[in-house]
């Protein structure tokens, strides 16, 4: 076992032969969006992301459905639809599934894919001096939330289904294309630390690479990029569960600036559903790999810097 539990990683990855090594993961979910065939897409989007947080491939797949005996089956056929549809650009065969009979819908992936051994990206790495980029917005935990209460303005919506079902693929392949050419070495571009920002927010995400890193990290709240809507999304008050119980969890290690808006504060912990990668790289390179992930149409910024340890363990600054 390579990676395991020790540090609340994004997937496991088990080590077949010095020259190959198993990445798997699995996560699913209640629908988040009306239209079945976008919820299906969200949902392997999401799945597949993990993956592509360890510097892996996916290879195939294995659906997870939970759906009502009675559901009108054009439902989840939509489902399925907009699940096979992501798996197919990421490359990634469907081999089968398991489904139960449920009240509450749900649908997701177990994923397994593959790595070199020796290329495995972690959330162990961040080194004091890096840079920390991220590719994606925050708010799709706000807005999914105003969705489900039914106050959520389209153009929110589009932005946030746009932000969802965007794979994590083209990130990925920029990160490890050097990787690629030389199997063995991280030359190019020295990532020492990726992890995907998914459920546990922007600052339960970071706080995980801080202490598996031994270092702390300091966030420039004015250059992380909001979703269209979030920040009207919290002045309304869809606040989601997960995002109070990440906010408990963690504040207690986080120093704020003074003037940090409180509604940015928030998202900073705002539960993320297929979010963008943060990834922590050797300072000299961090404007060529942040140059190559714009290139290739990623919206690549960076949002801060990593540390020696100490306290607080994440500062926010304006």
């Amino acid at each position: 076992m390579l990676v395991g539990f020790d540090h609340a990683d994004d997937a496991g990855v088990y080590l077949l032969t010095p020259e190959q090594a198993l990445v798997q993961t699995v996560d699913f979910f209640t629908p988040i969006v009306d239209d079945p065939y976008t919820f299906g897409q969200i949902a392997a989007t999401n799945s597949l992301s993990d993956v592509y947080a360890m510097g892996g491939r996916p290879l195939t797949s294995l659906a997870l459905v939970c759906f009502p005996e009675k559901g009108d089956l054009e439902i989840l056929e939509r489902i399925l639809a907009g699940g096979l549809s992501k798996m197919m650009e990421a490359g990634c065969t469907v081999v089968g599934g398991h489904s139960i009979r449920d009240d509450e819908t749900k649908f997701g992936y177990s994923v397994t894919g593959v790595v070199h051994p020796q290329r495995v990206l972690a959330n162990k790495g961040a080194q004091p001096g890096d840079r920390l980029l991220f590719t994606k917005s925050l708010g799709t935990g706000v807005i999914s939330t105003a969705i489900k209460k039914g106050t959520a303005k389209q153009d929110w919506i589009n932005a946030a289904v746009k932000s969802m079902t965007a794979l994590n693929k083209t990130a990925a392949e920029v990160i490890t294309k050097a990787n690629d050419q030389r199997p063995a070495t991280n030359d190019g571009f020295p990532i020492h630390a990726l992890t995907d920002v998914t459920g546990f927010g922007l600052i339960g995400h970071a706080r995980e690479m801080a202490l598996a890193s031994d270092v702390s990290l300091v966030f420039h709240s004015a250059r992380i990029s909001l979703l269209d809507g979030a920040l009207e999304c919290v002045r309304a008050g869809n606040i989601p569960g997960g995002l109070t119980a990440n906010r408990d969890f963690a504040e207690c290690l986080v120093e704020y600036e003074d003037g940090i808006p409180e509604e940015v504060k928030t998202l900073l912990f705002d539960p993320q559903t297929a979010g963008g990668l943060l990834i922590a790289v050797a300072s000299e390179n961090a404007a060529a790999l942040t140059s190559a992930l714009l290139a290739a149409s990623v919206p690549a910024v960076e949002i801060g810097k990593v540390l020696p340890r100490t306290k607080p363990l994440i500062r926010v600054t304006s």
